[in-house]
């Protein structure tokens, strides 16, 4: 069977309830989506339930990220189990800005992304994880070793081959988010094919064919499609082209592909 494009669009530390409003209302007045795009919007905790509430019933609602932990003493956080319980199915992990840490906050290690995506797995959530490099282990010839060996070996060790069914890899460029660059399709295949590649000889070959592997990194809607073209690239995680109308086109992109 083919696999069905992911289109997510993460929202991140954006938006207040009138902006919000107005990229919902985007969403419900821009008529059919694809048949073969499954599209994913993550708003900031605090607005998911003005969305989940107002938002058309063929666009699903994620959370940005979620505890290692389940219900207890860890003030601020989201156990993946109050997740599943407000009725919500998909969530990210390890998106790059929690790996490297801001606003003086350590940031997560690949264990921990592991941990929190088997977490929300068996909690019955579909998560995207994200894997990618940075520009200095891009060009020390790293990409690879960080994004297969570190990356996705950890969230590997911490899976069952069954709980891979339940898993999204999104492979983003640490140098391409929110810079303006985009990984040309040559490299962004080059990686999704590498990564689809280990996961049959480490996983197994079911799980690599069955394997939705998208791309982020300053994905627009004038490259979108090009990029959707690519054999191994099974839709995206768009930043903040997903705050805008263009978000419409990126999700277009992929008719008939």
């Amino acid at each position: 069977m083919p696999r069905k494009y992911v289109i997510g669009g993460n929202w991140k530390c954006n938006g207040t309830v009138a902006q919000v409003s107005d990229l919902v209302s985007t969403l419900n007045k821009a008529g059919d989506f694809p048949s073969n795009a499954e599209v994913v919007i993550a708003p900031t905790f605090l607005h998911v339930p003005m969305v989940k509430d107002a938002v058309r019933s063929d666009v699903n609602v994620s959370l940005q990220n979620c505890s290692v932990d389940s219900f207890g003493a860890y003030t601020g956080e989201i156990a993946p189990e109050m997740i599943a319980d407000f009725g919500l199915k998909w969530v990210i992990t390890g998106h790059s800005e929690r790996r490297t840490g801001f606003g003086g906050q350590a940031g997560e290690t690949s264990e921990i992304v592991a941990k929190k995506t088997k977490k929300a797995i068996e909690a019955g959530l579909t998560v995207i994880a994200c894997v990618g490099e940075s520009l200095d282990e891009r060009e020390a010839g790293n990409t690879l070793k960080v994004v297969l060996e570190e990356h996705l070996a950890a969230i590997a060790d911490a899976l069952s081959q069954e709980q891979w069914a339940k898993v999204v890899v999104a492979y983003e460029p640490v140098w391409a988010i929110g810079t303006g660059k985009t990984a040309s399709p040559e490299q962004a295949q080059d990686v999704h094919a590498s990564i689809r590649s280990w996961l049959s000889d480490k996983v197994s070959p079911e799980v690599a064919e069955a394997t939705r592997i998208i791309y982020g990194g300053s994905v627009k809607g004038s490259n979108a499609g090009t990029l959707a073209d690519c054999a191994d690239i099974d839709g995206f995680l768009v930043g903040g082209a997903s705050l805008k109308p263009e978000f419409i086109d990126i999700i277009n992109a992929v008719e008939g592909k």
